[in-house]
């Protein structure tokens, strides 16, 4: 049969369509073409596929190749598709029967020696692929990852002669289970019990691991504005399946999944220096960027200032959809990008404005310089803006006595209960007509709104903001509504950039 057709899926943003990989064997002068819109990587396949079958005992036939990868306007990369092409080959050279090839997908990265390597994007791959009733054939280490999907058969292949055995019906590949759950994960993140002091700030981070919001904390050097960022994982509720297995998508994307993480909250830390396509994402085959990374987990920007004004501005987007859009002139991709903003500062450039030792030697301009590289817009997007002051030579050398992770999780774990039995979505999430159904103060809490509005004069975003929170303060307090001690509460975590 000189045409065989291979199953096999390219990678779109976080999407996978199917790849029809299709091999015709013409007569002429021996040569391998490869056409479909592939990258350097895809066109180097013709070297590695033709090694790995000669090494693997096959013979590479002394014919015209044409392989065509099909839609043509789709752009391939990577070498997810030697494999692929190397069976197309051999089923069009009639070296294994080309039937077996209809029922399966087969994605990996062949060597020269014919054993099949690691790819990216394997549980993306494998999401895509459900209700074709195919079985998937992966590289093992990547099968582990895609066999978390649910209603997809798949199959560990380790090198091109185990496939080879499968498809001739020789030898079988055993199908890959799924990783079971790790029970001491909850272990796996810092115990919000060893941060000393603080309580204020504790408050805080419960509130914004209860209703998902974004928070600021401002403080000099040292005070544990880093630890506490740390904790804040350990504190959020359990990931659900779908949460986790589009968390695990986009790691899988780039290449940073461990199958024995799932269900692990997502914490992100890049530098200061990183670039705006290293934050949002980018490049020319469009990448997720840690803003993605971070799905349905935390990002953690410390000294927020020192990154560059335009990465922070691309933030705000982000923000407020929960997606961030890639275009560049030749490819467009879309990833999520629904996580937990938890930056830090100094509360000015040397770190120790409002010292009372009165170490501080920047001037007032300095300070609003500095603060400045906050913008407006961007700090309206932060629910919770606090600071973390110096903590006590007597309380450093006192021991630990505040609460633990697990037992401000279960609060935590409550209000979020209640929000999603209400609204289905965190309070962070709820859109204007939802704030509207959801979010009524009390006559008296109304009041003091409108106090807070005209004295520390918030903006529309910032009342709605202020709102959300004041409704998360009252599902931790058990209430049906919002009461004037709830927006008490809430108006003191937005008084930092008001001073």
């Amino acid at each position: 049969m000189p045409l065989a057709i291979v199953h096999s899926r390219g990678l779109d943003g976080l999407s996978a369509p199917e790849v029809a990989v299709e091999v015709h064997l013409a007569g002429g002068l021996p040569s391998v073409t490869l056409v479909g819109l592939p990258d350097t990587e895809v066109k180097e396949a013709r070297d590695r596929v033709r090694a790995a079958l000669q090494n693997s005992g096959f013979d590479f036939p002394s014919k015209r190749i044409t392989v065509n990868l099909a839609p043509a306007d789709l752009p391939k990369e990577s070498g997810r598709f030697d494999l692929p092409i190397a069976l197309g080959i051999l089923a069009a050279s009639g070296q294994i029967p080309g039937a077996a090839l209809e029922g399966h997908e087969f994605a990996g990265e062949l060597s020269l020696s014919g054993e099949v390597r690691p790819i990216r994007g394997a549980l993306a791959m494998v999401l895509a692929a459900g209700g074709r009733g195919r079985s998937f054939v992966l590289p093992g280490s990547s099968a582990r990852e895609a066999a978390l999907a649910d209603g997809v058969r798949v199959l560990t292949a380790n090198t091109l002669l185990d496939v080879c055995a499968h498809l001739s019906g020789q030898a079988a590949l055993s199908e890959c289970e799924a990783v079971a759950e790790n029970p001491a994960e909850d272990g796996a993140h810092p115990d919000l019990a060893e941060v000393r002091g603080q309580a204020q700030a504790k408050r805080a981070l419960e509130i914004a691991a209860a209703g998902a919001h974004s928070i600021l904390l401002a403080g000099p050097p040292g005070t544990g504005k880093s630890m506490l960022a740390s904790r804040l994982p350990g504190v959020l509720p359990p990931m659900s399946q779908a949460a986790a297995l589009e968390s695990a998508a986009i790691l899988s994307l780039a290449g940073q999944f461990r199958a024995e993480h799932f269900r692990r909250v997502p914490y992100r830390a890049p530098h200061h220096t990183a670039s705006s396509a290293a934050l949002v994402g980018g490049g020319g085959v469009p990448r997720p960027g840690e803003i993605s990374l971070a799905h349905q987990g935390v990002l953690f920007l410390d000294e927020i200032p020192e990154f560059d004004r335009r990465v922070l501005e691309a933030l705000r987007e982000p923000l407020d959809s929960g997606r961030i859009h890639i275009s560049r002139a030749a490819r467009q991709a879309e990833f999520p990008a629904q996580f937990q903003l938890v930056a830090a500062m100094n509360p000015c450039p040397c770190g120790f404005h409002g010292d009372a030792r009165g170490r501080c030697r920047c001037t007032p301009d300095q300070v609003s310089r500095y603060r400045s590289r906050l913008s407006g817009p961007l700090l309206d997007r932060i629910d919770l803006q606090i600071e973390v002051p110096a903590v006590p030579a007597e309380v450093l050398q006192q021991a630990p006595d505040g609460e633990s992770s697990a037992i401000v999780r279960e609060r935590v774990i409550r209000a979020r209960d209640r929000q999603l039995r209400r609204q289905g979505k965190p309070n962070a999430r709820l859109s204007g007509k939802e704030i509207d159904a959801h979010c009524q103060p009390e006559a008296a809490a109304q009041a003091l709104l409108k106090q807070a509005i005209a004295r520390f004069d918030l903006s529309a975003r910032a009342y709605h903001r202020l709102l959300k929170v004041a409704r998360t303060l009252a599902d931790l307090a058990d209430r049906e509504t919002i009461g004037a001690q709830q927006v008490a509460e809430a108006v003191q975590y937005r008084r930092f950039t008001k001073d």
